[in-house]
């Protein structure tokens, strides 16, 4: 099992959102960005099994923006193993889960599209990276996903965005970007956005 918190929604019939948080950060970093999007849905806060000098992450790096490929296999793996033991544990639809990812976090919940077919009902990204490139993807036929990313975000450049939307669209999905100024930093108004789009794509 992965170091978890699960908070069991009021409204049992909304999607599990999992929370995924960027390097250095904890399960209870995204609790407040979780109420945010929906206050009623359940909750799965997943904190990352790798530490890089101490700051927990999802998966291993060679250096800032170089991943180190085996490592983010293995571990997406384990992610997606995990989503299915939780559900069997915590008695919810282990097809009903939108994750939320910032950073490293949307890295591997990008991973999880990129790698396994029906892993996620839908995700909203905030500055991801493409996990892998030269790979071909499952089918996201309608698969729903939203970005937020920087125009100048030093970590994740504004590139990378547009071709992991590329690469997502092409694979079916459908993607909303949603962009900004403020560098590599999750922004309220960025929230706001992903609330919006929420509530208009996920029934």
């Amino acid at each position: 099992m992965m170091k978890h918190i699960f908070r069991e929604g009021s409204d049992k019939s909304k999607p599990v959102l999992l929370l995924l948080h960027g390097t250095g950060g904890t399960e209870q970093d995204l609790l407040p960005l979780g109420d945010m999007i929906d206050s009623t849905a359940s909750v799965l806060s997943v904190r990352g099994n790798v530490s890089e000098n101490g700051m927990p992450r999802y998966f291993r790096r060679i250096a800032e923006g170089v991943f180190d490929e085996e490592d983010l296999i293995f571990r997406t793996k384990e992610l997606n193993e995990f989503l299915g033991e939780a559900a069997e544990k915590y008695q919810f639809n282990r097809n009903n889960i939108i994750a939320i990812g910032y950073s490293n976090g949307a890295n591997i919940a990008g991973s999880l599209l990129f790698h396994y077919e029906n892993a996620l009902k839908g995700a909203m990204l905030h500055h991801p990276m493409v996990p892998r490139r030269g790979v071909e993807l499952p089918n996201l036929a309608g698969l729903p996903v939203f970005i937020s990313a920087g125009e100048n975000d030093p970590i994740c450049p504004a590139q990378e965005t547009k071709d992991l939307d590329e690469l997502l669209s092409k694979a079916g999905a459908t993607v909303e970007v949603h962009w900004e100024n403020n560098g590599h930093q999750l922004t309220q108004t960025e929230v706001s956005a992903a609330a919006d789009w929420y509530n208009n794509y996920i029934k």
